[in-house]
């Protein structure tokens, strides 16, 4: 696609995502206001209005309403700066073969750079500091909040280009008194199969939501066959008006195949992998204060065989690559009013984050070797204690002060400020200046495995600047228009690179950009939203775009719904350096649903209808157009 198509698909639209969607975003009930927006992804439930982070909310509806399975492709259209790459039908798999990377505004997941969030809680591998894409399942989520930019002041390390937090859903009221039961059956192209079932209990002053699922598909590559299963438990008991306790667990597995890149096709690289994570917590509510005290643990376990490249002379693996990690962490805030127009908000984390890996013999299943180098470095801690001000010095001015201390057991002390102001100048539009630093401690891949292993490694650093306006037009009803427009300039230094065969602190990043938003609601059965995102990189990285935009609409009549889509990318770097290739494409997706009645719901839903070549990831051609189809019964 040449860049005046590109050019000319944006033009179709002015821009946004479900940034201003709250966490019932019908096309039948539209936010009231951007300050009316609450969000928890700062810990702290606020007003929109009243905070100056960059934050976008994707509801429960616009997560579910295309039937996926994980959450990240709807967060992939809904956000702008953010891009996130795969290459199959469902799954993402991990090690070499690995996809599901997050680049926010040109700062990657992959590196450990970008953390994902279940509930507030870090979710990430301990070796190896990245997510496991795999794990974040849209059964359970009622919303997802993302903050674009760094967030290191609440979250330490690893939130250093922004964060994803998954809010999980609780019980609503039930539809008998047994509870509601929802259950989901799909399928489609390459013997794909989705299902899953969940159900939701309330009961006085106790709530659950309970739900397992099922995934699978040959996928459109030979050797690329994925499979997966699991569930998950929301326990929720309320001890009194303020006051309640919660428990959380989920558990997914999953068994991936890498079939190599079309310019190298491999046999046998097979991955075998388990996610799991548990927390409990006690919350309280009051009118002037509010907080939460958790322990949690993200645990993995992991078996993979490398593989062998499909030629002659080539011979299988005779061991598997093994590994185990925990993320174990305590955290606790809270937040109060001491004064007229001031709040005040103080917390502390503690990780322990523990990791270690070896092989075993295909064989006989015997440990081989080990692959820390060092003895006794299988355990990592990190203490962080932070304090934020809030201060309303009128209707239209809210400025905004924060300080954090974090002590690494082996990379030693970061201190990260950051400062912000809000001003609100007219009725429901907000100007957001903000200035923050973000870092990322070495990980225990980085310092204690493999060749290029080195100890002796420093905490990455981000600086972070961005200036954003946003407002809601509207007259009280249909029609209106929630827009927003933010420029962002990030300097980093300290990044970690391997030069000469070891990791050392040598690289450098200077990006900036643009994203713009818009979501219009032009009736009670028309809903359009719309995003465009420009990234300038100094140095360009793989996975991160020079250009991507989307366009949706959304129509609701009768027993009919249908959402349309198209996201269009522009200059996306799937190699760098001498052989320095970018792809350009379009990417056309529908879903069309029938309500056959309150309690049965049937869906088709059809992607890449234009039938686009393109590559999320160098040599690993995406499938053509897709069509998938099933049935939703709620009772």
């Amino acid at each position: 696609m040449t860049n005046s198509r590109f050019i000319a698909g944006l033009l179709c639209f002015v821009c946004t995502t479900g940034a201003f969607a709250d966490e019932n975003d019908n096309p039948a009930q539209i936010v009231d206001s951007i300050s009316e927006v609450k969000v928890t992804a700062a810990r702290i439930r606020s007003n929109s209005s009243h905070v100056p982070l960059n934050i976008s909310v994707v509801g429960n509806h616009t997560l579910n309403r295309q039937h996926r399975t994980n959450i990240l492709p709807t967060l992939n259209e809904q956000i702008p700066g953010l891009m996130i790459n795969g290459r199959g039908v469902i799954g993402y798999g991990v090690s070499s073969g690995g996809t599901g990377g997050m680049m926010m505004r040109g700062i990657s997941s992959a590196a450990g750079q970008v953390m994902v969030l279940i509930d507030g809680h870090p979710q990430y591998n301990g070796i190896y500091g990245h997510s496991i894409t795999d794990s974040y399942h849209t059964l359970g989520a009622e919303k997802v909040e993302v903050i674009s930019g760094p967030a290191s002041i609440l979250y330490g390390s690893n939130a250093m280009g922004g964060v994803i937090n998954i809010i999980t859903r609780e019980a609503g009221e039930n539809r008998s008194p047994w509870g509601t039961t929802r259950i989901n059956i799909g399928g489609g192209f390459y013997g794909t199969l989705m299902t899953d079932a969940s159900h939701q209990y309330k009961n006085g002053r106790f709530s659950s939501n309970v739900a397992v699922e099922y995934n699978r598909s040959d996928n459109h590559l030979q050797n690329m066959d994925f499979e997966q299963y699991g569930g998950l438990a929301n326990l929720k008991y309320q001890l009194c008006e303020s006051w309640n306790v919660y428990g959380n667990a989920d558990i997914t597995h999953f068994n991936a195949s890498y079939p190599g890149t079309v310019q190298s096709p491999m046999l046998e690289a097979d991955q075998w992998i388990t996610r799991g994570a548990v927390n409990l917590g006690v919350e309280n509510n009051y009118e002037g204060t509010s907080g939460r005290i958790s322990i949690y643990d993200n645990f993995g376990r992991h078996k993979i065989n490398d593989g062998y490249v499909n030629a002659v002379g080539a011979t299988p693996q005779t061991r598997f690559f093994r590994s185990r990690d925990h993320l174990f962490g305590i955290n606790a805030y809270q937040s109060a009013s001491l004064w007229k127009g001031g709040k005040v908000s103080v917390g502390a984390d503690y990780q322990r984050i523990y990791g270690k890996a070896f092989y075993t013999s295909r064989e006989t299943g015997e440990v081989l070797e080990t692959q820390n180098k060092q003895s006794g470095k299988e355990n990592m801690y990190e203490l962080g204690v932070y304090g934020e001000v809030s201060q309303e010095i009128s209707q239209w001015l809210t400025l905004d002060a924060g300080l954090r201390y974090d002590r690494h057991s082996v990379s030693g002390s970061e201190v990260i400020p950051q400062g912000g102001i809000v001003v609100r100048p007219i009725k429901n539009g907000e100007l957001k200046a903000l200035a923050g630093k973000g870092f990322r401690n070495p990980t225990m891949r980085e310092m204690y495995l493999y060749p290029p292993s080195n100890t002796d490694l420093k905490p990455e650093r981000l600086y972070n600047y961005e200036l954003s306006w946003s407002q809601r037009i509207d007259n009280g009803g249909y029609p209106f228009f929630d827009y927003k427009v933010c420029g962002y300039y990030i300097k980093a230094d300290n990044i970690i690179q391997t030069v000469n065969r070891k990791n050392i602190n040598t690289g450098e990043l200077t990006n900036k950009g643009v994203e713009l938003s818009l979501r219009a609601g032009l009736n009670s059965h028309w809903n359009l939203v719309s995003n465009y995102s420009y990234l300038n990189m100094k140095n360009a990285v793989v996975g991160a775009p020079k250009h991507k935009g989307y366009f949706g609409a959304e129509t609701n009549y009768g027993k009919f719904s249908a959402t349309v889509g198209m996201m269009v990318v522009n200059g996306l770097y799937t190699a760098v350096g001498e052989s320095e290739t970018t792809e350009n494409f379009a990417l056309l997706n529908a879903c069309v649903n029938y309500a056959v009645s309150s309690s049965v719901k049937l869906w088709i839903n059809g992607e890449n209808l234009l039938s686009q070549n393109y590559e999320y990831v160098f040599g690993n051609p995406m499938p053509k157009a897709t069509f998938m189809g099933g049935i939703s019964l709620e009772f």
